[in-house]
């Protein structure tokens, strides 16, 4: 149990600002103020780690510009796949595109989702947050616990929403892979860069089913962050304009 403290100390202290904050909202949105604090809790969250995503986006358009040389590396070294793997890193290390530096923005988010999780379902914090409620269904309450009532459409509109945002997610995906011609730094080439570039599309369609498994809080957190991730693709990978040549430049 002691090594559970610190946690239980985060636990506590987010209970106590989601409390502070749904008190702050009460007067504007009334019974949804809990549902708007975890809202702006999770717009909060991805607001911190943006300069990660900022940097994450900068190591792919890294990594696409390095395709060539990568390609050009495989051919050297198809023989000898230590070899290709150390100048690879080599590589990416010189150009400043690290490919595990993507994982970044998504490990730091599960904290916070584990966070929702036990004040929601544990009650933990001692703030009183298990009575609260959205349309009526507590926001403690799982998929599995019954589809009575409001619950039902509620779960139906939040897991739609979940699964628009991760088709709309998995397409990007593949029209970028089949633009760079690599799959998050790998060449398309490469050893089991087939079986990547299949199950990567999918991934995005994992948060529906955690979901099915999280309390109605967590889910509201999770349709937050995935259409938060979403403006982000449009915003920071828009495509970039091409440099204008020389020949235009005279012109």
């Amino acid at each position: 149990m002691l090594a559970f403290a610190p946690l239980h100390g985060v636990v506590g202290a987010a209970g106590t600002a989601l409390s502070w904050l749904t008190d702050l909202l009460e007067p504007l949105a009334g019974g949804m103020a809990t549902a708007a604090a975890i809202v702006l809790l999770t717009i909060a969250v991805r607001l911190l780690i943006s300069p990660l995503t900022v940097a994450q986006v900068r190591g792919e358009r890294r990594r696409a510009a390095l395709a060539p040389q990568v390609r050009d590396l495989q051919r050297r070294y198809a023989d000898d796949p230590t070899k290709l793997q150390s100048e690879l890193f080599a590589l990416y290390r010189s150009a400043g595109a690290n490919p595990i530096a993507g994982c970044l923005p998504l490990l730091l988010q599960a904290p916070f989702l584990l966070v929702l999780y036990r004040l929601f379902t544990t009650g933990e914090g001692g703030t009183g947050l298990l009575q609260e409620r959205l349309a009526g269904v507590p926001l403690g309450q799982h998929l599995g616990d019954g589809l009575a009532g409001a619950a039902g459409p509620l779960f139906a509109l939040l897991l739609a929403a979940l699964l628009v945002l991760a088709w709309w997610s998995s397409r990007r995906a593949r029209r970028a892979s089949a633009a760079v011609g690599t799959v998050a730094g790998t060449p398309a080439e490469g050893p089991g860069a087939a079986t990547l570039g299949w199950l990567l599309p999918l991934l995005p369609f994992t948060t529906v089913l955690v979901a099915l498994v999280l309390p109605l809080a967590a889910v509201i957190y999770l349709v937050t962050t995935t259409a938060w991730s979403a403006l982000e693709q449009v915003v920071l990978r828009r495509p970039q304009a091409a440099p204008a040549s020389a020949d235009t430049d005279r012109r």
